[in-house]
């Protein structure tokens, strides 16, 4: 990984193709050559002569298009923390990694707004606005509940973290059980017997064989009656339709980041379905993103100019 010229030169520099203009991300390492591209028709540079390249972020499979054609390839780094997508294109002999530490604040974020937005009826609060209603009364509180985090890795954890000044009791589960200091991870075997203690259930699991399709309708018929599923995973870890036969009979309600089909189509019965909040796949789109990602791309360069093992990696193709 140390050599950084272009292949089949032995002398012109290593091509860099970023998806965030390089000028945005100070004190680069210099060798290589940097180039911007966003998913556009036109190309920066010869695909042949990239060595790392960062695919445009949330552009589908626009960012697939030049792989075939990247021979020198060596890095893939992804601005997604899935990339359940990207990995049955990557080339041979091509490192991915994944953006591990540029997402989980957010995408805790949004996951903590949409439980305690359902929880409190703030979407009946701002239909009653816009109709010029006032729907007083006693709503949940995430405060004494019971909160079941489905997928306790980096995301997992930044949710707990936001949680626990709620005062509800959370319930951790990943692939496998371990220990943690403030206590037990269940393994994914144990959710049968966890989920019926569950008020609130989130999943924040990769997309993977084993998590697709996990929340199905044996998943959701364990859940307690007036439960709540958030969803910030990926929208095919939920059965779309064992999850709105759940909600249009009332049983549960569900606040979901992800769909599946996305986006979601119109006329789709998912936006009219009862005791529902859905949120258009922005988990990881906020503020926090662009500074994160500098800050992740520019020490993965680092460490590829300098030969150094690289961050965050997930497979070796």
């Amino acid at each position: 990984m140390a050599d950084n010229a272009a292949p089949g030169t032995g002398h012109e520099p290593a091509e860099v193709w970023l998806s965030l203009p390089p000028e945005e991300i100070e004190d680069l390492p210099a060798g290589p050559r940097y180039l911007f591209w966003d998913g556009g028709e036109k190309y920066p540079g010869d695909p042949g002569r990239v060595r790392f390249y960062v695919p445009p972020y949330m552009k589908g499979d626009a960012g697939l298009r030049p792989l075939p054609l990247m021979g020198g390839l060596r890095v893939l780094q992804t601005l997604t923390a899935g990339v359940e997508d990207v990995l049955p294109h990557v080339p041979p002999g091509v490192v991915l990694c994944n953006a591990r530490g540029v997402h989980e604040a957010s995408t805790a974020e949004l996951a903590v707004t949409l439980v305690l937005a359902s929880l409190r009826g703030v979407p009946r609060f701002v239909r009653g606005q816009d109709a010029e209603q006032w729907h007083a009364g006693f709503y949940p509180a995430l405060a004494d509940r019971t909160v079941l985090v489905v997928g306790h890795g980096a995301i997992g954890s930044a949710i707990e973290d936001r949680l626990t000044p709620f005062g509800c009791d959370v319930l951790r589960v990943a692939r496998s059980a371990r220990s943690t200091p403030r206590g037990p991870v269940h393994a994914l075997a144990d959710l049968p017997g966890l989920l019926p203690r569950a008020d609130v259930v989130i999943l924040s699991v990769p997309l993977t064989g084993a998590t697709a399709g996990l929340a199905d309708a044996g998943f959701l018929a364990r859940m307690k009656d007036g439960a709540l599923l958030v969803n910030v995973a990926r929208g095919r870890v939920v059965d779309t339709g064992a999850l709105l036969a759940e909600l249009e009979s009332g049983r549960l309600h569900a606040a979901l980041d992800v769909t599946d089909p996305e986006p979601l189509p119109p006329g789709h019965p998912l936006w009219h379905a009862p005791n529902v909040l859905i949120t258009p796949h922005v988990g990881g789109s906020s503020s926090a993103f662009r500074p994160r990602a500098h800050r992740l791309l520019r020490n993965q360069l680092f460490r590829f100019v300098a030969g150094e093992d690289l961050r965050n990696v997930v497979a070796v193709t």
